[in-house]
C-alpha cells in the first residue's frame, strides 16, 4: 500500500471499535462511504482476506493521493447517496457491511483555502466538491431570510436563529462577507458567552445546506439498508446531534424522518448491536480531541 500523504492527514475515529463491528466475513464486501484519509478503509483492507472487496466513495478528488495500492480496493468519487447506483455499475448484489464516519477530515479543517475554519482569512466556501457551484458565501448573501432562519435553526440548532438571521439580511445589505473570519467575527455578538460551540454550530448550519448533507444522508441508509445481506453490518459515527437522531431512528424505525411508530407491526430493518451509542475511551480522546462528540450506532440487517 502507498504512504499516506501527509497534507492529507486524518486520524480515524473509533478505528477499531467500527471496524471490529463492520466485518463479520473477511471475503465479504464492503464499503467506506467516507474515504477522507483513508484510515478507515486501510484497516478495513488489513483485515481481509484474499477474496474481501473494499468499495470506498468520496466526494473530494483530493483524496486520489491517498488511495491504498490494493486491488482489493475501489474508490469511488461520488456523494455516497449514489451508492445503489455504482453498485448496479460494478454488479455488486449486496454487500457484508458499509461504515460511514460522517465528520469532516482533518484536512478539511485545516487547509483554510477550504473554507471550513471560523479563523481562515480565506473565502467562506465549505464545499466538499469544489466541483459544485453553490458556496456558503453564497447562502449567506443571496438566500431569503425565511431560507437562512431555517438553515440556522434546523441544521445549526440555534434557538436565537430568527434574530440572526434578520440581523444578517441586514448586515448584508451594507457589505459582503469576504472571509470566514470576518463572518466569524461578525456573528460572535450573537454567542451570549459560548463563542466557540456557537460559531461551530452557525458555521455547521450552512456547511450542511451547501453539502446537502441530510438529503445525502437519508438516501445512503435507504439504499445501504436495500444492499445489505441480512446480518450485515451498518455503521455510522456521527458527530452532532442532528445526525445522530436521524441514524438511531432510521435504527429503530427504518424512517428517518421519525414520522413511523417505532412500535408498530411494520418491519424493522434493523436491530441494534450495542445498547447505547458507542464513544471514544479517555485514551483516544487524550490522543484526538476531535473525538468529543463522536457517537457510534451499529445496525445489523434483520
Amino acid at each position: 500500500m502507498s504512504e499516506l500523504n501527509r497534507d492529507y492527514h486524518h486520524v480515524p475515529v473509533l478505528l477499531r471499535e467500527s471496524v471490529n463491528d463492520l466485518i463479520t466475513d473477511p471475503d465479504g464486501v464492503y464499503v467506506d462511504a467516507t474515504f477522507g484519509g483513508g484510515g478507515h478503509s486501510r484497516e478495513i483492507l488489513a483485515r481481509l482476506g484474499k477474496k474481501g472487496k473494499l468499495f470506498a466513495f468520496d466526494r473530494d478528488s483530493k483524496v486520489l493521493e491517498n488511495v491504498p495500492d490494493d486491488n482489493r480496493f475501489e474508490l469511488i468519487l461520488s456523494d455516497y447517496m449514489y451508492l445503489k447506483k455504482y453498485m448496479d455499475y460494478y454488479k455488486v448484489e449486496s454487500l457484508h457491511g458499509i461504515l460511514a464516519d460522517l465528520g469532516l477530515s482533518s484536512h478539511h479543517l485545516d487547509e483554510a483555502s477550504r473554507g471550513f475554519s471560523i479563523h481562515s482569512d480565506l473565502p467562506l466556501d465549505m464545499r466538499m466538491n469544489t466541483e459544485q457551484s453553490l458556496t456558503a458565501k453564497e447562502i449567506i448573501m443571496k438566500y431569503s431570510l425565511q431560507q437562512i432562519e431555517g438553515i440556522i435553526r434546523t441544521y445549526g440548532e440555534l434557538t436565537n436563529a430568527k434574530k440572526i438571521a434578520e440581523e444578517l439580511v441586514k448586515e448584508r445589505s451594507r457589505r459582503s462577507f469576504n472571509s470566514c473570519k470576518e463572518f466569524a467575527n461578525w456573528a460572535e455578538s450573537f454567542s451570549y458567552g459560548r463563542k466557540n460551540k456557537f460559531l461551530a454550530q452557525l458555521f455547521q448550519a450552512f456547511r450542511i445546506e451547501v453539502n446537502h448533507e441530510i438529503e445525502s444522508l437519508k438516501a445512503f441508509l435507504k439504499q445501504g439498508s436495500e444492499l445489505l445481506k441480512k446480518d450485515g453490518r451498518m455503521v455510522i459515527i456521527s458527530y452532532h446531534s442532528l445526525e445522530d437522531r436521524l441514524v438511531k431512528q432510521w435504527f429503530k424505525s427504518g424512517d428517518p424522518d421519525h414520522l413511523a411508530d417505532p412500535y408498530s407491526n411494520k418491519d424493522i430493518p434493523f436491530k441494534s448491536l450495542h445498547k447505547q451509542a458507542v464513544i471514544p475511551d479517555q485514551n483516544e480522546l487524550n490522543f484526538n480531541s476531535r473525538a468529543h462528540s463522536a457517537k457510534m450506532r451499529t445496525g445489523i440487517k434483520q
